[in-house]
């Protein structure tokens, strides 16, 4: 106790000094100060020295969470890029076959009526088919096989991002209430229809493309110059997938973290609206259009299934995303090789509109001959 009565007396002496300054470690200098100010300088220096070295051991939280983000993408992202390209490949190469030995000139011949009304080439069919029956990436393969370019790859590209992996895409849409044939007929009208527009919209080629883009699909070249050819480009679209897919997976993570994505949900709310979309289901509509229908299904059917949207809103949800979803990486990927993102998204978002506003027409019509039958009853 005596010790520390002593070494307190000290302290109080020397704050009561005018010539004590809390900076020099305790010695005597010529600054003057009172004893308050001597106290009040003292705490400051505490706390400084205090948030100094807070500074020095922490680092910034968004710097930690953009980290996990990264290193969390990556083991997800490996195994995606590996499933895809185990299906993109063998695609590829089939339609490669189907090239050498002319099985894709006698298809074009079939179906060249048809995608001629769509300023498209017959061998257009396969590559269509591809798309509704697999994915993006398969499509894309088929695309650089054939060697499409110009105004026919955008085409091509609006048909297949609304009517791409309909198989699965579909059955997951009637697990939330939809039905499955509906969706299908939905997605296959509105992909033919945005392919008239765009080839009434969509100028016309330059001379140096325009005539020998089918030459160019259809030549009759050696099998080993073909293989040669479709190596080379299918290891830089296997580079591109890869990249492209790990990217994707971390802006999904740091949207997520972040609380873009709700916070998007919560600003698209009113203009969803416009199109139709109920306003309780802007959430699931973010969900569609970043993560994709098959990526976010489980998300998609947990909300419907916990009762968060009625039968009715979740159909008007399905009709649009049906038609435009995935805005963010099927855009890109088409983006990738020299698609304009403008006729790829716009039209699909318009087309999307129209379905479900003709949706709620053709409900309205319907509900008022209803009561119109049953006040007649009456």
């Amino acid at each position: 106790m005596a010790c520390f009565y002593f070494g307190l007396q000290f302290d109080l002496n020397l704050l009561k000094s005018k010539r004590y300054d809390p900076y020099s470690n305790g010695t005597k200098s010529n600054v003057c100060h009172c004893p308050y100010e001597s106290i009040h300088l003292l705490k400051r220096g505490f706390m400084d020295q205090r948030t100094s070295n807070l500074k020095k051991h922490q680092h910034p939280a968004w710097s930690a969470t953009l980290k996990r983000c990264v290193v969390e993408a990556f083991p997800p992202a490996f195994r995606t890029g590996v499933w895809l390209l185990s299906i993109t490949i063998p695609v590829s190469f089939v339609v490669l076959i189907l090239k050498t030995t002319g099985a894709l000139n006698l298809m074009s011949r079939v179906f060249e009526p048809l995608f001629t009304l769509l300023g498209l080439p017959g061998e257009s069919a396969v590559v269509f088919a591809t798309a509704c029956l697999l994915n993006i990436y398969s499509c894309i393969a088929v695309i650089e096989t054939l060697g499409m370019t110009g105004r026919t790859v955008t085409i091509l590209a609006l048909m297949c991002l609304i009517s791409h992996n309909l198989p699965v895409e579909s059955t997951v849409q009637k697990k939330t209430g939809s039905s499955l044939l509906k969706m299908i007929a939905i997605r296959l009208a509105a992909s033919f229809a945005g392919g008239m527009a765009l080839n009434l919209l969509l100028p016309a080629d330059p001379l140096s493309i325009a005539p020998s883009m089918a030459d160019k699909a259809l030549a009759d070249t050696t099998f080993l110059s073909d293989l040669q050819v479709w190596g080379i480009g299918m290891a830089s679209l296997c580079l591109k997938i890869m990249v492209l897919v790990t990217l994707l997976m971390i802006l999904q993570r740091i949207l997520e973290a972040f609380g873009i994505t709700g916070r998007l949900s919560h600003l698209l709310k009113y203009p969803l609206m416009a199109l139709g979309v109920p306003r309780q289901a802007a959430f699931l509509w973010v969900v569609a259009n970043t993560l994709g229908l098959a990526y976010g299904a489980g998300v998609i059917l947990d909300h419907v299934g916990r009762g968060h949207l009625t039968p009715p809103q979740a159909d008007l949800l399905n009709i649009h995303i049906a038609i435009s979803h995935s805005l963010l990486e099927d855009t890109l990927l088409f983006v990738a090789i020299g698609v304009s993102a403008w006729w790829i998204v716009i039209p699909r978002v318009i087309l999307a509109g129209i379905a479900v506003w003709l949706k709620r027409l053709i409900d309205s019509i319907r509900r008022k001959s209803i009561r119109s039958s049953a006040a007649d009853k009456a």
